[in-house]
């Protein structure tokens, strides 16, 4: 894009982002999984020690950037989009844990009994994160939620739309895929 911006002046702009969570998340990922693994008495699964650090971004305040930096953004610029919520996995999942236990009505703790640590993929990142203060200064934008509160509405999402998240986990999108863009 930028050597197309350089060369011949199309208008671009590019933006880069931290981790997303928010409804809609495929559930392999590290939030949506938790849920769907302390709603279902399945273990949670933790890479390491949970020592990995991630800037967590609600998918809201990232799409609200987007259109910003589209319709504001100077030419030919890049902008990073944070979250400003840097958080050890460990800590993020006890956190999910205490709010999957208030939702569910379970005993204090009971859902951190199912974090199970596992070994560490190779090449496995420790810490991911980015600096937004370009975007924050130049376009005047913010996440819009602290954490905590973008964290209770992603679980609120996954507990009221368990068939879609059952459709997904069921692999019957893999159907839909095979039956849409199968080889005529």
């Amino acid at each position: 894009m930028r050597a197309y911006f350089h060369t011949y002046k199309i208008p671009i702009v590019i933006s880069n982002c931290s981790n997303n969570y928010g409804g809609n998340q495929f559930p392999e990922k590290l939030i949506p999984l938790a849920i769907n693994n302390i709603k279902n008495n399945k273990s949670i699964p933790i890479y390491g020690k949970g020592e990995n650090v991630r800037d967590w971004l609600f998918v809201e305040d990232h799409t609200k950037a987007i259109d910003l930096i589209f319709h504001k953004g100077k030419n030919g610029e890049t902008y990073n989009i944070g979250g400003n919520n840097e958080w050890k996995n460990i800590d993020l999942i006890y956190l999910l844990c205490k709010i999957m236990d208030k939702k569910l009505n379970r005993e204090k703790g009971y859902s951190a009994k199912l974090i199970t640590f596992v070994k560490d993929r190779a090449g496995h990142d420790l810490r991911y994160a980015i600096d937004s203060s370009k975007l924050q200064n130049e376009l005047n934008w913010e996440p819009s939620l602290q954490f905590e509160e973008g964290l209770e509405k992603t679980v609120e999402w996954n507990l009221n739309n368990q068939k879609w998240i059952n459709n997904v986990v069921s692999g019957d999108y893999e159907k839909y895929y095979e039956k849409q863009y199968k080889k005529r």
